[in-house]
């Protein structure tokens, strides 16, 4: 949750060393996206890696839970079944 809108978290059936990984090499694509500056093409590639690293970890790509629950990342708790939990939370 950040300032009220719902962001998927990362699988938890990963291993805290595979997570590891994947979390640096989110981190150095990240900071390729930084170096890129104005290289669209060093840019374009860049953010390819950041998607890459965030769909293996279970951020974004299709979902890693297997209860067939839909999928709210991204969007305002206030806006899903989850608005009362919300609610109970922002206090």
């Amino acid at each position: 949750m950040v300032r009220g809108r719902l962001w998927r978290a990362s699988n938890p059936a990963l291993s805290e060393a595979e997570r590891q990984r994947l979390v640096d090499k989110l981190m150095d694509a990240r900071r390729a996206v930084r170096a890129a500056g104005g290289d669209p093409e060093a840019m374009k590639l860049a953010r390819a890696g950041v998607q890459a690293a965030k769909e293996a970890l279970g951020e974004r790509g299709p979902v890693w839970w297997t209860d067939r629950a839909p999928d709210y990342n991204r969007r305002m708790a206030r806006n899903t079944p989850y608005a009362d939990w919300w609610e109970e939370t922002a206090v």
